[in-house]
């Protein structure tokens, strides 16, 4: 969100609320459970979704998934396959160490890629809203190697893949409910897609840092038409 607003040349203060006590007790007092969020005075919208944020701000811009639902559904399948073969080529030691600027570790990184179309999958077979707590869901104490997370993201992925094509083009129709509101289904399916997109990228970076070259590296067109960050890292 702050490349997003930078690059339209938006002023902004940037809070890290995991580091800024003051920056989490303003959180609080506006009444968002969950970050990102952009603020004006006592109002806030999550910045989860793009288009919320743009009617916020009054921008005028046109924003909305450039990809339909079933092409959303195949660049995921083709992101979390990728995304198995990554997992696997990380060292078992590395696995405790902590991202750049973040606290949060490999491992934790890892399993999230895959526990975000778990939620969202979940969410939709349920019917139930998406709930954040089950986003971050940390993994369980029984998966502590890579092979272990790659097992885990492969079942889900052909789990997905099944789902979607049962499904058939109208895979995300209608609203869905979630943590930061009301959303069409066809943005949250995009934000789950690119969500994860942005944490393989993440761990690409991770297995260069480690002396390790990914395996088969994503091409620039696996993320063309997904609304990703140019950075790989938040400053």
């Amino acid at each position: 969100m702050k490349e997003f607003l930078s690059i339209r040349g938006i002023e902004f203060k940037s809070i890290d609320v995991a580091n800024d006590d003051d920056g989490m007790a303003a959180l609080q007092a506006l009444g968002a459970r969950s970050v990102p969020v952009v603020s004006k005075g006592d109002k806030f919208v999550f910045a989860q979704n793009v288009r919320d944020v743009v009617e916020f701000l009054g921008i005028n811009e046109d924003v909305g998934p450039k990809l339909t639902q079933a092409e959303l559904a195949a660049r995921g399948d083709m992101i979390w396959q990728a995304a198995t073969r990554y997992v696997r080529q990380m060292p078992q030691s590395a696995l405790a160490k902590e991202l750049p600027n973040r606290p949060r570790s490999y491992r934790v990184l890892m399993h999230h890629i895959f526990q975000i179309p778990t939620a969202f999958l979940g969410a939709r077979r349920a019917g139930e809203p998406l709930v954040y707590e089950q986003l971050v869901a940390p993994p369980p104490e029984d998966m502590q190697t890579p092979d272990e997370i790659a097992d885990f993201g492969e079942a889900m992925r052909l789990d997905f893949k099944a789902w979607a094509e049962s499904e058939g083009a109208n895979i995300c129709t209608g609203e869905m409910a979630t943590y930061y509101g009301k959303q069409q289904a066809h943005e949250v399916l995009e934000r789950t897609v690119w969500h994860s997109t942005q944490h393989v990228r993440q761990v690409m970076s991770l297995l260069e840092m480690e002396g390790v070259q990914p395996d088969q590296p994503l091409p620039e067109s696996a993320f063309d038409k997904l609304p990703l960050p140019l950075k790989v890292w938040d400053e």
